[in-house]
């Protein structure tokens, strides 16, 4: 199974953006599909919404702070985005680049503010619309991708806890949810991330609607226990898929 993603969220200028989206979705990424390893790739824009006051963001300004595309590859093992040893024990060796032209190094210089997770699945729960997605294939149409830090170790247990014991058993049965994960960090900023998968935009926004008055008796943890943690520029991020195209 797809236990391990990389997950890129970067920003774009307006001019070059619509040359830029046409090559990635034209010409990148079926290429990034066919590396060894991969086993699918997507590309969601970020909507842009009034974030919880509750959440807090880091202000350490060796984030980037991207906030506009997430894209990302699925694979089985984080293994699988290794780069290969020349990248380290040959000074100067561009072995990373290896196969990326000048006209694709042209567009890859078009992102700004890019910040690269590797992560791999530490639990995850299937929704009631899992059988709308293919095994192997990639995430639902829309998806909220959250990624954070615990400020202390209390908050780290208590972290496990409320994915554990509310979270993911609640989201299991929400309408409209596909699947939901919870990951750890293999390399960059954030130690832990979190992806809803969700059939539509309206389907996020009507089934997280109803969290609160489905699970009332956990509404006051939740209010107590998220500003122990420090998410990253603009998490939670909530996308809509442009790649692979949505059908319908």
């Amino acid at each position: 199974m797809d236990r391990a993603l990389l997950i890129s969220w970067y920003n774009l200028p307006a001019k070059g953006r619509e040359e830029y989206l046409a090559w990635l979705h034209g010409t990148h990424m079926p290429v990034l599909t066919k590396r060894p390893g991969v086993m699918w790739a997507a590309h969601y824009e970020v909507q842009k919404y009034d974030i919880p006051a509750r959440i807090r963001h880091t202000t350490d300004p060796a984030v980037p702070n991207a906030n506009d595309y997430v894209l990302i590859l699925g694979a089985a093992s984080s293994h699988d985005f290794s780069k290969p040893l020349d990248a380290f024990v040959e000074t100067g060796a561009a072995v990373e680049d290896a196969g990326v032209t000048a006209a694709d190094r042209k567009m890859l210089a078009l992102r700004s503010g890019e910040r690269v997770s590797i992560m791999t699945e530490e639990a995850r729960v299937d929704g009631p619309e899992i059988r709308t997605r293919v095994n192997g294939s990639a995430p639902a149409p829309c998806i909220q991708l959250g990624s954070f830090n615990g400020n202390d170790q209390p908050a780290e247990d208590e972290l496990l806890a409320w994915y554990a014991r509310w979270r993911m058993p609640a989201l299991g049965k929400l309408p409209g949810c596909v699947a939901l994960r919870k990951m750890v960090s293999v390399s960059g900023w954030a130690k832990h991330g979190v992806m809803y998968e969700f059939t539509s935009l309206n389907a996020r926004s009507e089934g997280m609607k109803q969290m609160g008055p489905l699970y009332p008796e956990m509404t006051a943890w939740t209010e107590r226990f998220i500003p122990h943690l420090t998410h990253a520029p603009g998490s939670p991020h909530i996308g809509v898929r442009l790649w692979p195209p949505v059908k319908g």
